[in-house]
C-alpha cells in the first residue's frame, strides 16, 4: 500500500494546483468568448432571459471548440512530473490516474468537475459561463467545452455515460431529469480530500470496515504469487471461521498492496449495497491496496449486480465466505480456495496476539476454547469480552473467562429457531450408573481431543462432517438425557440449543427440510451443542410407500441422514423409543447411550441430591425407605423434592415425610399411579384423599 510522506504531500499538492492553474487560463479564455457575444458584461439580467440577440446566435451555429487545454504549459507541468515520479515521488493526481485507467482528457474532465471543490472562485465563473449564477458547478456540456481538442466527439459522452470516471466512483453526473448536456457533474468529497492529502476511509464506508488480523492459517505465499500473476478475482471459501480475510489481507501485503476489507453481513437494501460496493472499491483504488469483501453469500442475496460489478473489477478483489463458488456471479474466472479451520497451534497464537502479557502462564487458551471454531477477528473480541469478565470477578482471566468470551461471538439466528440454555450443572449433577456416565464422559473426551485425532494424528479427512458428533440418548422420561446434554455442553465450555419440534415440524410438504435446513446452517455458524428432544418424531424409520403421505414422509428422513453427514458440530438425539429410530441413522451416530431407570443405590443418591443442602430437613425423613419404596426416575423425584418443600415453605415447617409422602402421591396421580399401602408402608396414612383423589 503506497504511503505519502511530507516531501510527496508537498509535490502532489504542486502537482495539483498547477494543473488547476492551467485550467483555470483555459476558463478565462471561455470567459472571454462569451463577453464577445451579445450580452454585455453589465447587463443585469444575464442568465435570466434569453434575447433576440441570443436567438440568433444560436440559430448561427455551433461555435469552434477552444484550444486543447494551454498545450504548452500542460506539457511543462507534466514534464515535471515525469522527473518527480521517476525520482519516487508519490503524486496522487498521477497514481488516481493510473489506479482507475484514466488517459489525457478522463483527467481533465476530472479536473473540471473538481475545480469548483478546490477553489471558489470557480463556482462563480462557471456560473457566468452557463449563463445562470445559480449553477456553479460544471454541467457535461461545460465539461466538454473545457476539454477542447483532446475529447474526440465520437466518445466525449461515453465517458460520462459509461466511462471510468463515472464507473470508477471518481465523478457523479447528477440531475437526470435534465437534458445530458445540462447535467451537472460532482466529484464525490472522498476524492477530492485524496487529492488533497487526507486518507480517511469515507464516512459511508466506515460502519461497515472490517479489522484485519494477522494470518495463522492457510498459504499467503502461495496466494500472493497468483496475485502477483495478475489473478484479479479470488474467492476464499472458509469452513467455519473468519480467517479468509485475514489470509487475503496478508496475502496481499506480499504483493506490495494493503488491503480495504468490507463486512457486508450486516447491510440491508440494494441500494446501500450498490453504493456502498461503489465506495469500497473506490477506496481500495485510490489507496492502491486490494479490496476483500464478505460474506459474500450475504452480497448475492442481497444485490447480485452489485456483487457482479466487483467480481468484474479491473482491480484485486477477493471475496470470502462460506458458500461455494456460483458461476453465475461473474463471467470472469476466479481462483477457488478452500480455507480450512485454524489448527490448534495458529489458534494458541491467535490467543495471544489478542491477550499479550494478559494470558497467564499455564492457561493453554487454545485447549480451553478447542471446541469454538473462530476466526481472527472473533478471537479478538472474545479475548476483550474474557479479559471484561475477568475483571467484573477482580481475579485472574481463567479458562472460565476465555469460554464465556468465546460464546459471546455466537450469532443470535440459532435463538429464532431454537431455546438457548445456558449450562448451570456439572458432572457432580449427573447422578447415573457408572456405565451410562462413563459414555457421557466419552463423548466430551471425543470433542476435547478432536484436535489431536484428526489434525496431529491425521486420522481426519477432508470433507465436511470428519470433525462433527452425533450421539443418542435413548431412556425413558426423566432418566437424566437431557440433564446429561447440559452437562456435556458445559464441560465443553458452550451453549445448549434445545430444538423445539413445534418450530420444525410443518404440514406443509417440503417446509419441514426448509426449517431443518435453516437448523443445521445457524449452527455451523454458532460453537454449542444441538439438543433434539423426542428426536424420534422427526429420526424416525422410513415406511413402505403406501401414499403420499409415507413417500414424503421419507423424504424427510433421507434429508436429515444426509444433513448429518455434512454436519461438522455436536448434536445430540433424545428418545424414549430408541426402537422407532431409523436404522440407517445408527452408522452416523458416533455413540449410543441408554439411560435405564435408576436402581435403588441411584435413587438413593438422587433423594439426597434433589433435597439440597439448604432445605431445612425433619429428624425423622427416611429417604431410604423412599428410595427402597418407590420406583421413580429422577425427573420424578425432583419434581417430588421441590412439590415438598413448598409444601414445607407454606407450613413454615421443615421437610419431613409427610410433605414427601404427599407430593409423592401427587406425582403417582400425574402419571396414573395408584397410592397403595403396599408402597407407602408405614406412611401411608399421611396421604390424604385430596392427594390421591
Amino acid at each position: 500500500m503506497t504511503t505519502t510522506t511530507g516531501r510527496d504531500a508537498d509535490a502532489s499538492l504542486r502537482h495539483l494546483h498547477a494543473r488547476l492553474a492551467a485550467l483555470d487560463t483555459h476558463v478565462r479564455a471561455a470567459v472571454e468568448r462569451r463577453r464577445a457575444g451579445v450580452h454585455g458584461p453589465d447587463d443585469p439580467f444575464r442568465g435570466l432571459y434569453v434575447s433576440e440577440e441570443d436567438v440568433d446566435r444560436l440559430l448561427a451555429g455551433p461555435v469552434e471548440p477552444l484550444r486543447a487545454l494551454a498545450e504548452e504549459d500542460v506539457r511543462a507541468i507534466e514534464s515535471d512530473a515525469d522527473a518527480a515520479v521517476a525520482a519516487g515521488v508519490d503524486l496522487r493526481l498521477r497514481r488516481l490516474a493510473t489506479s482507475f485507467e484514466l488517459d489525457a482528457a478522463d483527467a481533465e474532465l476530472l479536473l473540471v468537475a473538481l475545480a469548483p471543490d478546490l477553489d471558489a472562485r470557480f463556482e462563480r465563473l462557471y456560473g457566468y459561463l452557463h449563463d445562470d449564477v445559480s449553477r456553479r458547478r460544471a454541467s457535461v456540456g461545460l465539461a466538454l467545452e473545457l476539454a477542447g481538442t483532446l475529447l474526440d466527439p465520437a466518445d466525449a459522452r461515453h465517458r460520462l455515460i459509461s466511462g471510468t470516471l463515472v464507473t470508477g466512483g471518481l465523478v457523479v453526473v447528477e440531475d437526470g431529469e435534465r437534458p445530458f448536456l445540462t447535467r451537472s457533474l460532482r466529484v464525490p468529497d472522498r476524492v477530492a480530500m485524496h487529492l488533497l492529502g487526507d486518507d480517511h476511509p469515507d464516512p459511508a464506508l466506515v460502519p461497515f470496515l472490517a479489522p484485519l488480523h494477522p494470518s495463522h492459517s492457510g498459504e499467503p505465499a502461495a496466494l500472493a504469487r497468483v496475485l502477483a500473476g495478475g489473478a484479479a478475482l479470488v474467492h476464499i471459501r472458509e469452513r467455519g471461521s473468519s480467517a479468509g480475510r485475514s489470509l487475503a489481507a496478508a496475502a496481499l501485503e506480499q504483493v506490495g498492496l494493503g488491503a480495504v476489507a468490507l463486512d457486508v453481513a450486516a447491510l440491508d437494501g440494494t441500494e446501500t449495497v450498490a453504493a456502498l460496493t461503489l465506495a469500497a472499491l473506490r477506496e481500495a483504488r485510490l489507496r492502491g491496496a486490494g479490496l476483500v469483501v464478505g460474506p459474500v453469500e450475504r452480497l448475492a442475496e442481497l444485490d447480485r449486480a452489485a456483487l457482479r460489478r466487483l467480481a468484474e473489477a479491473t482491480w484485486p478483489v477477493v471475496l470470502t465466505g462460506t458458500s461455494s463458488w456460483d458461476p453465475s456471479w461473474s463471467r470472469n474466472i476466479p481462483l477457488l480456495l478452500e480455507l480450512d479451520p485454524p489448527p490448534h497451534d495458529a489458534r494458541a497464537q491467535m490467543w495471544r496476539d489478542a491477550l499479550g502479557k494478559q494470558l497467564p502462564k499455564g492457561v493453554d487458551a487454545a485447549a480451553a476454547t478447542e471446541p469454538f471454531r473462530l476466526g481472527p477477528e472473533q478471537v479478538e473480541r472474545a479475548a476483550r469480552a474474557a479479559l471484561l469478565s475477568a475483571a467484573l470477578g477482580d481475579r485472574p482471566l481463567d479458562a472460565g473467562d476465555l469460554q464465556a468470551g468465546a460464546r459471546s461471538q455466537n450469532a443470535a439466528g440459532l435463538e429464532r429457531l431454537a431455546r438457548r440454555i445456558r449450562p448451570r450443572v456439572a458432572w457432580d449433577d449427573l447422578i447415573l450408573p457408572d456405565r451410562t456416565a462413563r459414555h457421557v464422559r466419552e463423548i466430551a473426551e471425543r470433542a476435547a481431543q478432536r484436535e489431536r485425532v484428526l489434525e496431529e494424528w491425521q486420522m481426519g479427512g477432508k470433507r465436511a462432517g470428519d470433525r462433527g458428533i452425533v450421539a443418542l440418548f435413548s431412556g425413558e422420561s426423566g432418566t437424566g438425557k437431557t440433564m446429561a446434554a447440559e452437562v456435556l455442553a458445559g464441560a465443553l465450555g458452550l451453549d445448549l440449543y434445545t430444538i423445539d419440534l413445534a418450530t420444525v415440524v410443518d404440514k406443509y410438504i417440503g417446509e419441514t427440510e426448509k426449517n431443518l435446513d435453516r437448523i443445521f446452517a445457524e449452527a455451523d455458524s454458532v460453537n454449542a451443542v444441538l439438543f433434539f428432544d423426542e428426536a424420534d418424531a422427526i429420526f424416525g424409520k422410513r415406511s413402505e410407500v403406501k401414499d403420499a403421505h409415507d413417500k414424503y414422509a421419507n423424504v424427510e428422513t433421507a434429508y436429515l441422514l444426509q444433513r448429518l453427514e455434512t454436519f461438522d458440530g455436536i448434536a445430540i438425539l433424545a428418545t424414549n423409543l430408541k426402537a422407532n429410530i431409523d436404522e440407517a441413522f445408527a452408522r452416523r451416530l458416533d455413540a449410543v447411550v441408554d439411560f435405564p431407570m435408576p436402581d435403588v443405590e441411584h435413587r438413593r443418591k438422587l433423594w439426597d441430591h434433589c433435597l439440597r443442602p439448604g432445605v431445612p430437613r425433619a429428624r425423622e425423613l427416611d429417604l431410604d425407605f423412599c428410595a427402597r419404596a418407590f420406583e421413580l426416575s429422577g425427573g420424578n423425584i425432583k419434581n417430588i423434592a421441590f412439590a415438598a418443600s413448598y409444601l414445607a415453605a407454606a407450613g413454615h415447617g421443615d421437610v419431613g415425610m409427610s410433605e414427601l409422602m404427599r407430593a409423592t402421591a401427587r406425582e403417582y396421580r400425574k402419571l396414573g399411579r395408584l397410592c397403595t399401602p403396599s408402597e407407602f408402608g408405614p406412611y401411608y396414612d399421611l396421604v390424604s384423599e385430596t392427594d390421591v383423589a
